[in-house]
């Protein structure tokens, strides 16, 4: 959200604010309470800070702490016997490279605040308006906005170019919705205008709510001229909306900066870590544990030694003076402390960073992530986190933008007991329709909206025929709704509506023959095929969640009456004519299918009036409108009335677009055991809707509870319900958590509960604020947890975090959140993994997320190919490279017990600084870099590949000690079979082998050669780099044994190759090589038949796949088309369950239009003519603010008529 601000920085606490007051056009009185200002500050350092308190960061961590601590213990020449290059060396790298890293984020983030804070608004100052950088704005400032700007701070709304003071502002940026929403300032200063000296000597006081979150509410008051004004939030303009189709604006400034809601919202920036990385924590600090010990019995070792034999060797190793038996034990205890550090190298922090750099770039590689509409490939924002991709066990996805395009189609339609919309061959079977199906040719209509796609041409045709029943059908379209047109040039018509059901509705009209082209409070202009009549408005029946209808009374130009209404099959049945019922079974069958297929379902119906019923219909209805009492009970009986004995047209069947590969991509994640939980601001019916066509939600599931209660009473009852329900025999609370595995505290995290059957959980934004206070958030937890899915609908973008915090404080659990806009940045921030696409709604999730890509079926490769890939990697990695430096470790433990706790090496230096920087770097890199046990391909084929995942089964405290016991094994082999076989042993000539420098030379090869056929055996996918490198670091290790123990290099430095000759001497004995390969076999032998055991008694789900892999010679399986999944669900008319309020009273109000529309021309040509027209172009469907699609950034062109929608 750096986009905006929306990363808080560190503030200065103050008192808390109870009330805010401030004064216009006064900025010494407003500075005197110390209000923020509007500039954002994200960045952590400057030049000055950044290297001490990034060391003090990074030393923060307890290997970096631990490394530093050796280094200054190596210092020391009584205790070292290794030299401090190699502790020195690898540490600066590592603090080096992670400095430079978070050099370069703090850099970024100084850029995003300079863009923001430098931006230039206009401000009214001294009398005179000034251009002003966004980061000088101040709380009390008057400043003027311009059309498709953004919104500088919170403000009270002034004064507007438009009539009434209205302004219409797009909120994508905060919710993701591309409705625009309208605004109104108070008639008091809407009289200000645009008269700088008015608006200069304005003086009003505010005083409102302190600072808060609520983007939905807003209190206050504005005290001007002696007279009090109540303000809402209807006045208020939010930072980060946009302004559209408005001139100008005047707004006060009443919150700025941090203090905004967008910022109150934003949620904490926290420093996310992988769960291996917090077991590696763990492990560290027992392995400190354990070193301690090892280097304790050594001390007390080398004391005894020194006591009972110490004496027998002081003839040719004198002491020096001070130095008893007990003091050479404190000594040799650090000596060893540095001799056995290796049981951590820091190699093993610098080998993960590039291990997850390198699956960072995978992931931006990946082609298959690509998005070639929009120019999008993925992104890996951060490289630390890849390895938690494969453990996901919670999704929680915004609706809007993420799972849905926002776009709404007309697909299907039944007319008279006729379904279209489908594509019928000769033999009469249905066609699937795809990209290159034929689409209807819109050409003979000047009018058509040419990106509106159909593919059935028999519709057309129906409507050339003059059908009476089609022309009926899509005369109620045309003249039923409360659409605004515009009409800037001839033929380019640009509609606003109240919601994209509606403008997809009126669209398809408008192509079939029957466009909407004006309104005005009296009537309602449209062109007949090509003819243009006016019919009189003479009442809007509108819209409400009650009746789930809206009706229109017009008097067409031949001067009948009629009334036009549509709404849910449900409630428009209820009012037919008895002989419409044969009709009526023929729509339901095409209801039924078109549910079936997701689509939302609209029936329509109609009725011709008297002339003299509607007279005095309409008197009655003048009288209840202007009643005081029980007003809305008798309009509704009224309706009521009017609304009987229709006559049916038949429905409409619109899809609300998915974005491509949704329901299957769902279904994937599903098979994989991942729970998706859909935390929305939308309407409770429109996210049910799209829960149904995900499949998420499905008629078969055992049950759907549904929690809309108002208080916290009701709320208990029914999640209680809903548990007791799904689970009869339900755990008391104090009985649900898991034992606890720590020492200390009670365990706070509760254990997953089994359940029989399938179940969904849909909750409300005001459920959902009682179900989340600490004396209920264990039964919302327990209850949800239980269902497959839950949607919580309404929530605001703190609650949105609310939830992710809750699973993430209970669960034992990974959890990732996706999402789109502004409105989801919160829970991107609280979850473990934040995924942002980058949409038409902006880019500010992605600018807070860890990862980014443009399309939600991503979502699947992601996590099943490189998350399960990057898992299995790192903790393959850190099994073997904790073997290997185990192993390594611990023959320096037994060799003690033979040197008298000398603390004396069992290795050459040279070989203990190579050992992990040049011996087995790379083979375990490779490893670590290019192995998969299965390819992508069968990774979707198989999603419970991932399952292991989630149960850390790869890497674990029980997976470690294993390793470690494995290692003990391997050096106790390693140091024994060498030491036994050289004992008594003479080479081919009679001379001795058995000497320390051959034992070593012995001792040190074997090892290379052991874990090289470990690393072998851990493998399971070879490629040419794993063969270049671990067949090139076993010539590497004797290349360089080679050259170092030669006597030139002996001759250059005597002091540090003091093994001359030794490699020659001891490798051209075949003794040598057979003890190398009897302790390599050794070693091996034992984890060899583990696994062999281990498959044949208990094979995992990788061995499973991978033996099918091999049974089908390891070709893997054509991908399966993505295919559309058919959905069962009986659920209809979406559309008008999920519809707004309407807004019917201010379409006949006589106050929304200001410029009177074109004169309207017949704009059809004569069939067969092929016109010239070039079309404005929208993408098929739709988009409610003339977003093209699949754009990433474009101004929508000014308009004066819009909807009026509450945000």
């Amino acid at each position: 959200m750096a986009f905006f601000g929306m990363d808080c920085g560190p503030r200065k606490k103050k008192e808390r604010e109870l009330e805010r007051t401030l004064r216009a056009n006064d900025r010494e009185y407003n500075l005197s309470f110390r209000y923020a200002t509007n500039a954002i500050k994200t960045s952590k350092y400057n030049v000055f800070t950044f290297l001490p308190l990034n060391l003090f960061e990074q030393f923060q961590r307890i290997a970096n702490a631990y490394f530093l601590i050796l280094l200054l213990l190596q210092l020391l020449p009584a205790i070292s016997s290794l030299s401090w290059f190699t502790t020195v060396v690898p540490l600066v790298l590592v603090l080096s490279v992670t400095a430079a890293k978070d050099a370069m984020d703090d850099i970024n983030r100084h850029r995003s605040d300079n863009q923001v804070n430098n931006r230039k608004v206009t401000v009214l100052i001294g009398g005179e308006l000034r251009s002003e950088k966004w980061m000088n704005v101040q709380v009390g400032d008057i400043i003027k906005l311009e059309n498709n700007q953004f919104v500088t701070a919170d403000l009270l709304l002034l004064s507007s170019s438009e009539p009434l003071n209205l302004v219409y502002i797009e909120t994508a940026e905060l919710d993701g919705e591309t409705n625009l929403k309208v605004k109104q300032a108070l008639t008091v200063t809407g009289d200000l205008g645009d008269d700088i000296h008015s608006l200069a000597a304005f003086s009003g006081k505010v005083c409102c709510e302190p600072p808060n979150n609520r983007l939905d509410r807003f209190t206050g008051t504005l005290t001007n001229a002696g007279q009090k004004y109540s303000l809402d939030n209807h006045r208020v303009l939010l930072r980060g909306c946009t302004l559209r189709n408005t001139d100008w604006c005047f707004g006060l400034v009443l919150f700025g900066g941090p203090e905004t809601k967008l910022m109150k919202n934003c949620g904490k920036t926290t420093f996310k870590r992988t769960s291996v990385d917090r077991l590696m924590n763990i492990l560290v600090l027992c392995i400190f544990g354990f070193l301690a010990g090892m280097c304790t019995i050594l001390a007390f070792g080398n004391g005894i030694w020194e006591q009972r034999w110490g004496l027998d060797f002081t003839v040719f190793l004198p002491r020096e003076d001070g130095v008893n038996a007990p003091f050479s034990a404190f000594l040799t205890f650090w000596s060893y402390v540095i001799i056995l550090n290796t049981v951590v190298p820091i190699s093993l922090y610098v080998s993960m960073e590039v291990i997850r750099l390198g699956n960072s770039f995978y992931i931006d590689w990946d082609r298959k992530m690509y998005h070639t509409q929009s120019d999008t490939p993925a992104e890996a924002r951060t490289t630390t986190l890849n390895e938690e991709l494969g453990q996901i066990k919670y999704i929680f996805s915004d609706k809007t933008g993420t799972l849905t395009q926002n776009i709404m189609t007309f697909n299907k339609c039944s007319i008279n007991g006729k379904t279209y919309g489908d594509v019928i061959d000769y033999t009469g079977q249905r066609l699937e329709i795809n990209e290159y199906t034929e689409t209807v040719d819109w050409s003979f209509n000047h009018l058509a909206d040419q990106s509106f796609s159909f593919h059935d041409h028999s519709l057309v045709e129906a409507v050339k025929l003059d059908s009476p029943e089609v022309h009926s059908f899509f005369r109620l379209l045309s003249l039923c709704h409360t659409v605004m047109a515009e009409e800037k040039r001839e033929g380019e018509l640009l509609y606003q509506a109240q919601s994209p059901d509606e403008g997809a509705l009126v669209t398809a009209a408008r192509n079939f023959g029957f466009v909407f082209r004006s309104r005005t409070p009296e009537s309602v202009t449209i062109v007949e095929m090509g003819k243009q009549r006016t019919y009189d408005l003479l009442a809007i029946l509108d819209f409400n969640n009650v009746r789930k209808r809206m009706s229109v009374i017009v008097r067409s130009p031949e001067g009948k009456l009629y009334l036009y209404c549509k709404g849910a099959d449900t409630i428009i049945y209820e009012r037919l004519h008895p002989s419409c019922n044969k009709l009526m079974d023929l729509t339901t069958e095409h209801l039924n299918e078109y549910a079936g297929e997701g689509l939302r379902t609209l029936v329509l119906a109609h009725k011709e009036l008297g002339e003299e019923y509607f007279n005095e219909w309409q008197q009655r209805h003048h009288e209840a409108s202007t009643t005081l009492e029980d007003r809305e009970e008798k309009l509704d009986l009224l309706y009521e009335e009017i609304e009987r004995d229709l006559v049916l047209l038949g429905a409409t069947a619109i899809e609300d677009k998915l974005q491509d590969g949704v329901p299957q991509t769902i279904e994937q994640l599903a098979r994989a055991d991942i729970k998706i939980w859909v935390l929305t601001g939308d309407k409770q019916e429109t996210a049910e809707n799209i829960g149904y066509s995900c499949n998420m939600l499905r008629e078969e599931m055992d049950g759907i509870f549904s929690i809309s209660a108002n208080n916290p009473e009701d709320v208990r009852k029914e999640l209680r319900n809903a548990l007791s329900t799904m689970k009869p025999d339900a755990e008391e609370e104090e009985n649900i958590f898991m034992p606890s595995t720590t020492l200390g505290g009670k365990s706070k995290v509760v254990h997953d509960e089994e359940v029989t059957g399938e179940y969904g959980l849909v909750i409300n934004g005001h459920s959902l604020a009682y179900a989340l206070e600490s004396s209920m958030e264990l039964l919302f937890l327990r209850a949800a947890c239980l269902c497959r899915t839950v949607i919580c609908c309404r929530v605001t973008p703190l609650q949105k975090a609310q939830v992710v915090e809750l699973v993430k404080k209970y669960k034992q659990a990974v959890t990732l959140a996706i999402g789109d806009g502004a409105n989801d940045v919160s829970m991107i921030k609280a979850a473990h993994i934040g995924v942002g696409i980058s949409g038409q709604e902006g880019m500010q999730a992605v600018l807070s997320s860890d990862y980014s890509f443009a399309q939600f079926r991503f979502l699947e490769r992601l996590l099943l190919v490189h998350g399960r890939w990057s898992y299995l990697r790192m903790c393959k990695f850190l099994r073997y490279f904790f073997y290997k430096n185990f192993t390594f470790t611990f023959v320096h433990f037994w060799y003690a017990f033979f040197c008298g706790f000398s603390a004396q090496t069992v290795y050459d230096e040279w070989f203990i600084t190579l050992y992990n920087l040049v011996y087995t770097a790379l083979p375990v890199l490779g490893m670590s870099l290019f192995d998969q046990d299965v390819n992508d391909i069968w990774s979707f084929q198989h999603p419970k590949l991932y399952i292991p995942g989630q149960l850390n089964q790869y890497f674990s405290k029980t997976a470690f000690f294993k390793c470690a016991l494995h290692s003990v094994y391997s050096s106790l082999v390693l140091f024994f079979i060498p030491y036994l076989a050289v004992c008594d042993t003479v080479r081919n000539d009679g001379k001795d082998i058995a000497d320390y420098q051959s034992f070593a030379l012995l001792t040190q090869t074997c090892l290379v050669v052991t874990v090289c056929i470990q690393l072998g055996l851990d493998m399971t996918y070879w490629t040419a780099v794993n063969q270049l490198f671990v067949w090139g670091s076993l010539a590497m290790y004797f290349i360089v044994t080679f050259a170092m123990y030669s006597t030139g290099m002996y001759l250059a430095a005597p002091a540090s190759f003091a093994f001359i000759g030794t490699a020659r001497n001891s490798l051209n004995q075949p003794n040598v090589w057979l003890t190398i390969v009897l302790t390599s076999i050794l070693c091996v032998l034992p984890v060899v038949a583990y696994r062999f055991l281990l498959i044949q008694l208990c094979p995992t789900i990788n061995d499973k796949v991978m033996f099918h892999v091999r049974q089908t010679k390891a070709v893997p399986p054509t991908p399966k088309r993505r295919a559309r999944i058919r959905l069962t669900s009986s659920r209809r008319s979406g559309y008008a369950f999920s519809h707004a309020q309407g807004y019917g009273d201010l379409v006949t109000s006589n106050r929304f239009l200001r410029r009177p529309a074109i004169t309207p021309s017949n704009a059809f040509t004569p069939l067969g003519r092929i016109t010239g027209f070039s079309p404005m172009g929208r993408s098929a469907g739709y988009s409610p603010t003339e977003h093209a699609q699949n754009s990433k950034s474009k101004c929508v062109q000014a308009t004066s008529l819009q909807k009026y929608t509450d945000f």
